[in-house]
């Protein structure tokens, strides 16, 4: 299984990990990964719909009502005729 080193950690952040770690009763590297699981699990569920992503961002703006234009047949392409 692969692994990471962590660099430059400040030192409150590592006394929160180890703190956390004691009070779930696992060792600060499982405890890393049970973050990082969670994290990753968290982003992926909010932007597995873009849809709703953007009905979550914009919805609050409140919405638009655009005039409904008059629709018209497909026409054939005039570039299909040329050819012939």
């Amino acid at each position: 299984m692969p692994s990471i080193t962590i660099r430059n950690l400040e030192q409150d952040t590592k006394r929160k990990l180890k703190i956390r770690a004691a009070t779930n009763g696992r060792s600060m590297e499982q405890e890393a990964r049970e973050i990082l699981k969670s994290a990753l699990a968290q982003t992926s569920r909010k932007q597995s719909n873009l849809a709703e992503r953007i009905r979550a961002i914009f919805g609050p703006l409140g919405g638009v009502e655009l005039e409904r234009l008059a629709r018209e047949p497909v026409r054939d392409p005039d570039w299909l005729s040329e050819g012939e």
